[in-house]
């Protein structure tokens, strides 16, 4: 009798202390610690958390139907009508719930110390790009970054501030513009390039802003792939097809693999020559073009032309309050006729995840 109360005893102890230790998943959440101390972004419109909000141009997002699923409802210059892929990745790793842009007034500490958007839409690697749009080139994006360091120091000390940027994840989504407004569409540097020869002029811009980036301490380092460009709904509007019989531009596609296909291999040489570094390539084509070619998969019921306006030609100051928007945007792939929907935003975040963000680990 003694030994089944003392029994009955041990249990009831055993059971409490696993309720208020390990076995609570409340405690385990809360107690969990994130795999990187933050998340540092630079590129274009793809990941530009707000920052053109606070730059004399025409590229802006900061007015309805932008926002529309964001928390609050509210535009905050996100081209979207929610959250960007940084957002959720900053979510899924335990970051924190979204990342701002780094000329929005005011940021606290704690945001600062997490991670910034340093993209501006409508930039590129090329500097030519952004040259009538005024917004921030990649290159220009990389002194914001050094103005940051030094605030970082401040905030935590030097030798944090250190650790932070080596260990933080660090995200370049760039390109598109480069080769839409520079090759595809505006032919300006086709005077100078084959489109093998742009290739490497884009890509030696990218190496040369990788190394930059790993000596101011950065080593964990994502670049983003091109996008199927020719799956753009403004690209196929562009092309001058009937809106009735839409279809991906197979020319602009095959120029997007091949520069990823070189872009892959590239990274990998950089890797081998940065010691303790890891570049790793992020393949969106694929997650992409599998939206486009298996909607229903998704929930997808219009992948060739957005949600705002006709969905061939709107995008950001055409994209405005008085311009009506689709009523269930989770079936488009796209926002506007550049821009993916916060769901399909979701799916590729979800890619980076699983495929990508343990290659950093």
């Amino acid at each position: 009798m003694a030994t089944s109360n003392l029994f009955k005893i041990i249990v009831v102890v055993v059971v409490w202390m696993c309720l208020i230790n390990s076995c609570s998943p409340m405690k385990q959440k809360h107690t969990k610690q994130p795999k990187f101390p933050a998340i540092i972004i630079f590129g274009d419109s793809t990941v530009d958390a707000g920052n053109n909000n606070y730059i004399n141009t025409f590229f802006k997002a900061n007015n309805p139907p932008y926002g529309e699923n964001y928390p609050g409802h509210i535009p905050t210059g996100r081209f979207s009508d929610g959250k960007l892929v940084p957002d959720f990745l900053a979510s899924f790793l335990g970051i924190k719930e979204s990342v701002p842009p780094f000329l929005e007034p005011n940021l606290s500490d704690d945001e600062l110390r997490t991670g910034i958007s340093f993209a501006s839409a409508g930039s590129g690697y090329d500097d030519l790009t952004t040259m009538l749009s005024n917004v921030m080139p990649v290159s220009k994006q990389v002194e914001l970054f050094k103005s940051y360091i030094d605030k970082l120091k401040v905030i935590v000390g030097e030798e944090e501030a250190k650790n932070i940027t080596g260990e933080a994840l660090v995200v370049i989504s760039a390109g598109t513009n480069d080769l839409v407004f520079d090759f595809f569409d505006i032919p300006m540097r086709r005077l100078e390039f084959d489109f093998r020869g742009y290739q490497d002029f884009l890509q030696q811009r990218i190496e040369d802003f990788v190394k930059e980036l790993y000596d101011l301490g950065c080593r964990k380092i994502v670049v983003v792939g091109l996008p199927p460009i020719g799956c753009l709904p403004i690209q196929m509007t562009a092309n001058l097809q009937n809106p009735n019989d839409r279809t991906c531009l197979e020319d602009q596609n095959s120029d997007s693999r091949s520069y990823n296909k070189k872009l892959e291999k590239l990274l990998h040489e950089i890797q081998a020559k940065l010691p303790m570094s890891k570049i790793v390539y992020a393949d969106i084509y694929k997650s992409l073009i599998d939206m486009i070619n298996h909607p229903t998969k998704y929930g997808f019921v219009e992948t060739n032309r957005g949600c705002c306006g006709t969905g061939l030609l709107e995008a950001s100051f055409l994209c405005n309050p008085i311009t009506p928007i689709c009523s269930k945007p989770s079936e488009f792939l796209f926002w506007d006729s550049i821009h993916p929907t916060q769901e399909a935003y979701q799916y590729i975040a979800k890619h980076l995840e699983k495929d990508v963000i343990p290659q950093l680990l």
